[in-house]
């Protein structure tokens, strides 16, 4: 699947489309609205220019290799000399490369293929980058709704394209975790090279799998909560009915338990409390109106 089209095996454009000349009148619409769908290189050009006779040619040939990605858009500078004012056209042949209704690069000169095949790929690169970042902001918000099949389709195309994105992994690894699946949770996390491994996204995922791995052990809800109301000042049992109540996805209860436990005795147990706070700020996320509020709350604690 093509990220940004949502199609998969489109025909090959005419070459009418890919590769056309044009004049100011037409820039508006054969480049700037044009760019707004894959980019388009602009060659300026004019007949008594050498260079622009070696350039012109590997130009048309590079794109008609992308099959459509990219187009092609021969401006004669001649009989065009109001628009090359407007664009300082100093020196032909110049090629400036659009995305999105906006000149993004260029280069000045005669150039042999293999420089602009890469001028063309990185461009190319460029927006592929541009399309994979929406694409995990559309992941985030069907995890977010908790429409898991939804994000981890999703996520999973991304890997086609970029099989080392952390993001996705980490994606796809807590949308494994939110359906009980800890063990492929656990061997998605494993698919993340070693140098980024502590990445902020891998990060919340683990600790979001510590979490669940701690939470069954810590014990029946309702004879913790009889415990805590029994024993006020014990803080283990505080603290594992936090993490049986995190568990059952209810997190400001959880957050209240711990919180108290801070205001107790903040260093009972090297800082235990606090510390468990933390893993529970770090597997929900940064954004987490949860992990929010708790912050806020437990620095008013500490430094109160």
């Amino acid at each position: 699947m093509d990220f940004g089209t949502g199609k998969t095996g489109a025909a090959p454009k005419a070459a009418g489309d890919i590769i056309k000349d044009s004049s100011t009148a037409g820039f508006a619409k054969d480049v700037l609205e044009a760019s707004r769908k894959v980019p388009v290189l602009v060659d300026f050009w004019a007949p008594w220019c050498g260079p622009c006779k070696q350039l012109t040619p590997i130009l048309e040939k590079v794109v008609r290799a992308q099959n459509g990605k990219v187009r092609l858009v021969k401006i004669n500078i001649d009989e065009n000399q109001t628009l090359a004012n407007q664009l300082r056209i100093q020196s032909i042949p110049m090629v400036f490369a659009f995305r999105d209704g906006r000149p993004l690069d260029g280069f000045q000169g005669a150039q042999p293929e293999s420089a602009v095949k890469a001028f063309v790929e990185r461009l190319l690169g460029e927006e592929g980058a541009d399309d994979i970042e929406a694409a995990l902001q559309a992941a985030d918000k069907a995890l977010e709704a908790n429409d898991l099949q939804g994000a981890a389709e999703i996520y999973a195309a991304v890997l086609q394209q970029d099989p080392g994105n952390v993001a996705a992994l980490a994606g796809l690894a807590r949308c494994y975790l939110k359906s009980g699946d800890v063990a492929r949770a656990e061997q998605t996390l494993g698919l993340v090279p070693p140098d980024k491994r502590n990445a902020a996204p891998v990060a919340s995922v683990r600790a979001a799998l510590d979490l669940a791995k701690l939470a069954p052990k810590a014990g029946d809800v309702g004879k913790l909560a009889a415990k805590v109301e029994a024993e006020p000042a014990n803080h283990q049992a505080r603290i594992d009915y936090a993490l049986a109540l995190a568990a059952a996805g209810k997190k400001v209860e959880a957050l209240e338990q711990l919180l108290e436990s801070v205001r107790r005795d903040r260093k009972w147990n090297e800082e235990a409390a606090r510390k468990q706070l933390v893993q529970l700020f770090d597997a929900w996320g940064p954004k987490d109106p949860a992990t929010l509020e708790g912050r806020r709350r437990l620095s008013s604690i500490l430094f109160s």
